[in-house]
């Protein structure tokens, strides 16, 4: 009987924290698959309960040479999620690539298929933020890791596999076990770390009349909650296609930071800076899913507000 879990990407940020959800749930038949590199991932797998570590390369040789047996569910986190990311080869064989030999052997093995896509795929949101797999083709990414999501989605659509592995489009994700992320990590971090050091956040003027500064629009999911739903997405095997991964509220970054300082338990103050001109035309100034699909499914869990969430990210775990 397959009883193995596989979490490519599990000493990353949102897979560590399947990896321990799992082990919440008495689960510890699991293979991580990722690449520790020389920073401090690897003190993400510290805690957790697991059969064995393999590298990527490894594991894509095993998965082509027929080598694994007995998977019940694979996980697929495992990619590169650095948005500034030039190296459009690199991007297209670790994102994409990848993605389409991994889903092919699970689907031709009938092992359950998990995996990560992006609200980057959604691009400057003139297309809206429906996660209505017939509008896939209108998708404009504004960046070069967006596209390589986009296209594993879309060969997923083509391929017919859509009816039978599920994705989530994961939007602001913040919480527990994002500080290798470097500059990918999420503003809460990021925020926390400003005000110990200086007092005060910084946040990017905006360079568009319809927004005021600090008051462009995100969707926060603390990292709890979209694990919930991946998960969910495990235990309803019934449930295929590609949905939200949200809270289905978009909130601005002032009040993120606002939700900080209040955390921490001190008044606000914020400071305008700059956008950097390179980041000018690719940067997305309101995003937020919309979750009516994965509930009209079945899905209940309510999220945590964002000032919830901030709260149990800073005081119970940054400030530990």
């Amino acid at each position: 009987m397959a009883n193995l879990f596989v979490v490519t990407g599990g000493a990353g940020f949102i897979g560590r924290n399947i990896v321990a959800a799992l082990n919440e749930r008495g689960e510890d038949d699991i293979l991580i698959v990722d690449r520790l590199g020389t920073d401090e991932k690897w003190k993400n797998l510290l805690g957790l309960k697991f059969d064995d570590f393999i590298d990527i390369d490894d594991f894509r040789s095993g998965i082509n040479a027929g080598a694994l047996k007995d998977v019940k569910t694979v996980f697929h986190m495992g990619a590169c999620s650095d948005t500034t990311e030039r190296d459009a080869d690199y991007l297209l064989d670790n994102n994409y690539a990848y993605s389409c030999d991994l889903c092919s052997w699970c689907v031709e093995n009938g092992i359950r298929f998990i995996y990560a896509s992006s609200a980057a795929t959604y691009g400057d949101g003139s297309q809206g933020y429906g996660d209505d797999e017939a509008g896939l083709d209108d998708l404009r990414p504004l960046n070069m890791y967006g596209y390589s999501k986009q296209l594993f989605d879309l060969w997923a659509a083509r391929n017919g596999m859509l009816d039978r592995i599920a994705g989530l489009k994961y939007f602001n994700v913040y919480g527990p076990y994002e500080d290798h992320k470097g500059d990918m990590r999420s503003v809460v971090h990021k925020a926390y770390g400003q005000i110990l050091e200086t007092g005060s956040v910084g946040l990017f003027k905006s360079c568009r009349s319809e927004y005021a500064d600090g008051e462009q629009l995100r969707d926060f999911i603390h990292v709890g909650d979209a694990v919930a739903q991946t998960l969910w997405l495990h235990e309803h095997p019934e449930v295929s296609g590609i949905f939200n991964c949200g809270t289905g509220r978009a909130r601005s970054w002032i009040d993120l930071a606002r939700a900080v300082f209040a955390a921490l338990g001190r008044e606000p103050d914020i400071r305008f800076i700059d956008m950097p001109e390179h980041l000018r035309a690719k940067y997305q100034y309101f995003t937020e899913a919309h979750m009516e699909k994965i509930r009209a499914r079945g899905f209940e869990h309510q999220p945590l507000s964002l000032e919830d969430g901030v709260r149990d990210y800073v005081v119970g775990h940054l400030a530990r």
